[in-house]
């Protein structure tokens, strides 16, 4: 098969489409025909080396957590799943055009939702609807999502307002307009320090941005709440020993992907792509994703 191979970490540059050894499913495993891929910041960062200690790759190596595709073989031992069903997952080694995945960590796509578009939702929303999760916000509530205008952040408002909680989507000035699209009650730039001061205290924060951001809004949280995050807990979070603070590490729930895409495919949730590449384009579809943006950048195999 083609693949991405990684060979060294470093740039983009090492990104490499070249012809890799064909995976076989074990037991308990289906072999995937990939459709598509997703761009992920874990991506980039695991090919910059950033994450070697935890998360290395064994060179020559692939990459990749998002796909969509198609079952194409079955290892032994799995039910539930025939060749040719329309599949996605958070996996691994997913840029390629065939990719091993367990059975226990895979789904079927909606009926209606397109194929290609599956591959952009797997890891973004199943971490944002998990990061609500860990705030325990209930209706009536309020939650301050921080990074909203992101695609974690987008998926973990509207798992907030289908809970009943009133959310405030917290944004970056220059977003306040594209914040409008996400379907908060009510928007805050969390780069301007007098909206901050006048930010009533809030039951929850669920957090995607991290840094000196979350030191100031931790403070926003009233005694006895939560401060959940996908970025690490505040630096200055020991200050505020009435706030729980709650570090949140995604992992594959197949009733939470489903009911995420069943969203997406509905309209109720939207994620934008804007990019489609071909899987040999990896490294200028990286490159773009570290510039930032908020649309998925999604690797057509």
């Amino acid at each position: 098969m083609k693949a991405v191979v990684v060979h060294q970490y470093g740039g983009p540059e090492v990104l490499k489409f070249e012809n890799y050894p064909d995976p076989v499913p074990g037991p308990g495993e289906v072999l995937v025909r990939v459709a598509a891929t997703s761009v992920n910041p874990i991506d980039y960062k695991r090919r910059a080396g950033l994450t070697k200690d935890f998360y290395p790759i064994k060179f020559p190596g692939l990459m990749g957590v998002d796909v969509s595709g198609t079952v194409f073989k079955i290892g032994s031992g799995v039910e539930g799943f025939s060749i040719g069903d329309q599949v996605f997952a958070i996996a691994d080694n997913t840029y390629a055009e065939l990719c091993v995945v367990k059975a226990a960590d895979l789904a079927k796509v909606p009926q209606g939702l397109d194929l290609i578009q599956a591959a952009a939702l797997p890891l973004v929303t199943t971490t944002g609807n998990q990061l609500m999760s860990a705030t325990g916000v209930k209706a009536g509530q309020t939650v301050l999502v921080v990074g909203a205008a992101g695609n974690v952040g987008r998926s973990a408002v509207f798992t907030a307002k289908d809970r009943g909680a009133t959310v405030i989507a917290g944004v970056l000035k220059r977003q306040m307009g594209e914040a409008k699209t996400v379907g908060a009650n009510q928007v805050v730039a969390t780069d301007d320090d007098t909206a901050i001061a006048n930010l009533p205290p809030v039951d929850a924060v669920a957090d995607t941005v991290g840094g000196r951001t979350a030191e100031k809004l931790i403070a926003k949280v009233k005694p006895g709440g939560v401060y959940a995050s996908v970025v690490g807990s505040p630096q200055n979070a020991a200050k505020y020993p009435s706030v729980e603070a709650v570090p949140v590490f995604s992992k594959f729930d197949r009733k939470t992907l489903e009911f995420m895409a069943e969203a997406v495919r509905d309209g109720k949730l939207v994620i934008p792509i804007s990019e489609k590449l071909p899987l040999s384009e990896a490294a200028e579809a990286q490159a773009t994703a570290e510039k930032g943006g908020v649309g998925k950048i999604l690797l057509v195999a």
